[in-house]
């Protein structure tokens, strides 16, 4: 199964959407909380140039982009190859 990070914060709707369709495949994932900024804020800032809002999801170490992307990634059948399933 692939490795699957998502940079979150608290009471984020698009948040709860990602990893409902994550935790809904079984997917495992790590996830960062960049509520408060520090660290973890400036990484996904370094990873995902230009990407300020959340979720920020990468699998495998590839950018996905947020809640929407994957959505769409999943709908046309191109997530679950990603994500080894």
């Amino acid at each position: 199964m692939a490795n699957v990070e998502i940079y979150t914060k608290a009471f984020c709707g698009y948040c709860a959407r990602a990893k409902s369709l994550l935790e809904s495949k079984g997917v495992a994932f790590e996830e960062y909380d960049i509520t408060m900024g520090g660290a973890r804020r400036d990484e996904m800032l370094d990873r995902a140039p230009g990407s300020s809002t959340v979720p920020q999801i990468f699998i495998d170490g590839r950018h996905i982009g947020g809640s929407d992307d994957m959505a769409a990634l999943d709908r046309s059948g191109k997530l679950d190859p990603l994500l080894g399933l």
